[in-house]
């Protein structure tokens, strides 16, 4: 393990006034994606699409990295230049999804567990290989009066910190993503208990598999109302509770938070990272408040985009566009 390389790594994936690119969507929701502008999902129209948002003129000023699917980091662009290539030579740094997606947790009531450790030791030798710094992994906690239970936030605790500890051994940086979900009517305090309960699990795993909590990221969930809640917090409120949890659970030498969107409305979740962003000096916040967002980077320019040729260079505007009003949330700035 290059402990150096791990940590300048980290450090670079959160930069001031940049974050993440999350394209790694699987096949069945890429092709949902596509489905809604009605564009087949194919080899061409995937790597076209994902093409014209990493050859974006600019977007490094705000983008430090993006995550790729498997089918991304072994494709070439258009003119045969391999993608993780087109990334690197504008100092995007590349990464890989390595997950392979949930499945029902055994003996549990409604809970799933994240798959994929079988051979990711190999899988993440090639990876190296192929040109990846970093991998993210996701773990998925529903919240309902029954969930999550213990027996369910330990399984993918520990499946996060394996994962993690693997991929340090690989000299890849880990992003452990414990995604807690915004489905249902529970307000913000029950979200601030069940990431509180997670958090801790998640770190005491990481500890007992020797992370280097400074060579990885934490991928999570903002504390927020529930997507169906009667009165949902604003995004002060969401900045204060957040930052509250950190100080209780996640540790100092963790070099930065990347937030997911988590299906949260475009406006809202840059409201909401903004007011991170704005209250972390004077809460002596030690990280770095950064993102790593798919569907709220991708959906201005997934619909302007529409398939054609002839949009591209309407949906690299519109990707710049987000672009820069993330990296400037993620300065507090927006």
């Amino acid at each position: 393990m290059d402990k150096q390389r791990l940590v300048q790594t980290a450090q670079a994936l959160v930069a001031e006034g940049k974050g993440i690119l999350a394209a790694d969507e699987s096949g069945g929701t890429i092709k949902r994606r596509f489905d809604s502008i009605n564009v087949e999902s194919t080899e061409d129209s995937r790597r076209n699409y994902r093409e014209m948002l990493f050859r974006t003129a600019g977007v490094n000023e705000f983008i430090s990295g993006v995550i790729l699917f498997d089918e991304t980091i072994r494709q070439d662009g258009a003119d045969g230049t391999p993608m993780v290539k087109v990334l690197t030579d504008q100092g995007i740094i590349p990464g890989i999804k390595v997950d392979k997606g949930t499945v029902p947790l055994p003996e549990a009531q409604d809970e799933l567990v994240t798959e994929g450790l079988d051979g990711l030791r190999d899988r993440l030798k090639e990876y190296n290989e192929l040109g990846a710094g970093f991998t993210k992994w996701r773990a998925v906690i529903k919240i309902s009066d029954d969930t999550p239970t213990p027996y369910g936030l330990a399984t993918n605790a520990h499946a996060l910190a394996r994962f993690a500890a693997l991929s340090q051994e690989a000299g890849l940086v880990p992003i452990v993503e414990p995604e807690i979900l915004r489905d249902g009517d529970h307000d913000i305090d029950r979200c601030f208990e069940v990431t509180e309960e997670t958090l801790w699990e998640v770190f005491d795993q990481l500890a007992q598999q020797k992370v280097l909590l400074e060579g990885m990221l934490l991928k999570p969930s903002m504390v927020i109302s529930g997507g169906s809640a009667a009165k949902r917090a604003g995004p002060k409120e969401v900045a204060e509770r957040t930052i509250e949890c950190f100080k209780r659970t996640l540790p100092a030498s963790v070099p930065g938070v990347v937030f997911l969107s988590g299906g949260e409305p475009d406006d809202s979740v840059t409201a909401n990272l903004n007011a991170l962003n704005q209250q972390a000096a004077d809460a002596k916040a030690p990280w770095e408040f950064s993102f790593s967002f798919g569907r709220s980077l991708q959906g201005a320019p997934l619909a302007a985009w529409a398939g054609k040729a002839e949009n591209i260079e309407a949906a690299a505007l519109a990707f710049y566009t987000r672009a820069k009003l993330t990296g400037a949330a993620r300065k507090g700035a927006a």
